[in-house]
Parts: structure tokens; sequence; C-alpha cells
């Protein structure tokens, strides 16, 4: 890859690796001249921009402030101003087209240049050799297929990871218990360093392994979560079935790779990739620290389609703590989903999806679910129908709901599957109208 395609993540890991090294003035220091450079080229380049070219002078002296006079970018402006964002001196035959998985509506289209794809990717083995996993560790994927391939596609992509990346896959939307043993030899004939995957599909996985008194033969260094909140109650599970600890990872296509979980249990943020500021959930007014609010991301990176100020959807707390692994990279202190899995009671009070996924956590028998708020009156609670599914905790699910949410009629539907996004995720907590 690097001889035929000029790929630079190793150049670019061992660059992040001696900057992860700094004090954090000075990791400040850098973060705020990378923010000052993309400031400056998208007032220039960008026509969305170029009406902020007044802010030149500021941007020189202060760009985080600088950057506070731009407009918070959410996905409708981004659809809206596609051709705009386009920076003019791109070269658009080069530029990679991407798009969200469309979680929350109507996907989000948006370009994205080779340089960043790889400065992901390093950060993301950045990380990774936190837990000593390196490039080329041979990994299992339990994962969905990418939304914008077809089937011929797929195949050619397939090959290219098992053969260049030393990856396999499992298909995370077809998982079924009676083909464990399948999907375990599999894991135990390739020999992986790694097992890779959503928090849900790891999740029943490992529900599976465990119901069946299965075990990998060989010991694995880690799993890695990615791309869905890890819950404690997740993460418990997936070690107990795999014996090795859970790493976490957070990011999306539409952000990039923002931040990862060192061995002490912090989240350390890419301060290198990403510039983030925490918004309140109604105002997008500025939280102090510690505050949760919506996450609002500036990539620093690429500079062919600049969104300054991306209203990601996730809400999020950061922290000035500093962690015992000795990296000064800031830390994110919370990370509770998305806005959407935030709900409203009746009375105007927030509760966030986890609140859920916790109560399922004490009732033995509910083994997966999804709740789905309607509006403040009305809401479906949909389980996973099986043999030792209990009345009894589909009722305690039900009145815990009514405690929490108010005088709101809650609908109890068994399904023999609850259906996941096109991508293979699964949404446990879904809000289906404007917070």
């Amino acid at each position: 890859m690097e001889r035929i395609k000029g790929n630079q993540i190793r150049q670019d890991l061992a660059e992040l690796q001696a900057t992860e090294r700094l004090s954090r003035e000075d990791l400040l220091r850098l973060q705020t001249d990378k923010l000052r450079k993309l400031l400056l080229h998208s007032v220039t380049h960008v026509p969305f921009y170029r009406e902020y070219a007044h802010l030149k002078p500021l941007i020189e002296t202060k760009p985080g402030e600088a950057l506070t006079h731009f407009p918070i970018l959410t996905k409708d402006i981004v659809r809206e101003n596609f051709d705009r964002l386009v920076a003019d001196n791109a070269n658009r035959e080069s530029l990679i087209l991407n798009r969200t998985g469309g979680s929350t509506g109507q996907p989000v289209l948006f370009y994205i240049d080779r340089h960043t794809v790889e400065y992901y990717e390093a950060a993301r083995w950045r990380g990774l050799s936190w837990w000593d996993i390196h490039i080329g560790d041979p990994c299992v994927m339990i994962w969905g297929s990418p939304i914008e391939l077809n089937r011929q596609q797929l195949k050619r992509q397939r090959l290219k990871d098992r053969f260049l990346k030393n990856q396999v896959f499992i298909p995370s939307f077809d998982l079924r218990k009676e083909k464990i043993k399948e999907y375990l030899d599999l894991i135990d004939d390739f020999h992986p360093v790694y097992l890779f995957g959503w928090a849900s599909a790891l999740r029943l996985f490992a529900d599976f392994m465990l119901e069946e008194k299965r075990s990998l033969k060989r010991p694995i260094k880690a799993v890695l979560n990615t791309a869905e909140t890890l819950h404690p109650g997740d993460r418990e599970v997936i070690e107990q079935a795999f014996r090795c600890p859970v790493i976490n990872e957070y990011g999306a296509r539409d952000g990039g790779l923002l931040a990862y979980q060192c061995p002490s249990g912090n989240m350390h943020i890419n301060v290198e990739t990403a510039w983030i500021e925490v918004g309140d959930m109604l105002t997008k007014e500025l939280v102090s620290l510690g505050e949760k609010g919506l996450v609002i991301v500036t990539d620093l990176n690429n500079y062919s389609m600049p969104r300054l100020r991306y209203q990601l959807g996730d809400v999020i707390s950061l922290s000035d703590d500093q962690c015992s692994c000795g990296r000064e990279l800031p830390l994110i202190k919370t990370l509770d989903g998305r806005e959407n899995d935030t709900f409203v009671t009746k009375d105007g009070a927030y509760v966030n999806g986890q609140f859920f996924t916790n109560l399922a956590r004490i009732l033995p028998t509910v083994r997966q679910f999804q709740v789905v708020q309607h509006s403040r009156t009305e809401m479906t609670l949909r389980l996973l129908e099986h043999d030792q599914l209990a009345q009894e905790d589909v009722d305690h699910f039900v009145n815990v709901i009514l405690e929490k949410m108010g005088d709101v009629e809650v609908h109890v539907k068994r399904v023999s599957e609850i259906e996941r996004q096109a991508s293979g995720k699964l949404r446990t907590s879904i809000r289906e109208f404007p917070l």
C-alpha cells in the first residue's frame, strides 16, 4: 500500500507517538497552530466561509476565540451547502466521497482526502499501541457491510482487508446462536491478536458464548469497541466471555477518530486530529468544563472540505484531570451516547438512554431490547422473544419506565428480531421528535 498508493500511515503514526509525549501546554500550542492554519485556509479557499475573512486578525492571534464566531454546522446545513463547503483548490477527482450511516434520518454526504483518512488510521494505531497491538497484527472484525458498496465491490474490499490488513469478518447483522461453534472455529483457526466490533454485536456474541459455555482456545490481547456507546454491563459480559480487556474507541465517520482509551481506563482526546467544543443541548452555547452537552467538532486535517464546528450529535463532558498513564492528552470525562438517545419526560426532564440499558442489566431474562419514544406521552418497548423471557421482568421494565417517564403509554412488543440499521448497528434508545 505504501509503494502503490503512497500510504503514509506509518509516518503519521511515528509523528503521533512523538507528540503524545509532549506537555499539555505544548499539545495545546500544537493544536492551536493547526486550528489557525485551517481557519485561514477556510476563509480564503472555502466559499461557505469567505464571508468570515474579516476574522483574519483574530484568527492570527486567538484562533480558539475566532472559531466561536463561526456558525455551528448541522447535518442539514452541510446537505444544503455541499458544494460551497468544498475548497476551491481541492482536486475533486482525488477526493473520497463518504457518508454517514443515516441513523438519525437522511445520510450526510461529505468529501474527505486520503491524507485525512490515513491520519485517522494512524491515530487508531497509536491508541492500539498502548495495548501492545500493532499494524499487521491479525484481527477478527464482528462487523456490518459498508452500506455504499455493491456485492462485487464488497467482495473486493474483503479480499483487500484479508491480504493487505490481515483481517477477517464475521457479519454482525446475521449473528445466530446455533452458529457460535462455526464462528469460534473461524477465530481459533485465524489466531487473531484482537477482536474489533460494535458494542451491541460484541455483547450478543459474548452472550452466545456464555450461554453455550464456550470460549476461545487461544488468548487474545483485547476486544476493541467502536462506533457505539460501551455501557458498563456490556464491558463486563464481553470481558467475561473473551477473558481479556475491552478497549473503547470514540469516533464517527463524519467526525473522525476523536479519542482512545488507555490501559488506565481513561479516554484521551486526539488533539492532533480534532478541536472539540461542548454545547448546551438546546441553546448550543458552550458549557463549562465538566458539564454535559453536544459534541461540536472541527476536523483539523481535512482541508479539502473543512467543516468547522460540526454538530456531531453525541453527548459528552470534558475533564482537565491528569491520567495516571502519564500521557498529557486531555480526557473525556463522560460519553453518554447520542442526542437522539436522550428522552424527555412528560414534565420536561432529560433522561439519557443509558438509563434503560442499566435497567436491562438487572433483568436477567432480558437479552435484547429497544425503547422508542414517539412523543412525551407514548413509547414502545421492543423485547427479543426467547424461551426464558419472563413476564415478571417485562412488567418490571414497564413499571420502571412509568416511574421515570411519568404517566405515559407504553406499548410492549415481543419480537423475533430487533431491526438493525443498514450498517448492522443496533440502536437501543430512539427519540422520534425534536428535543
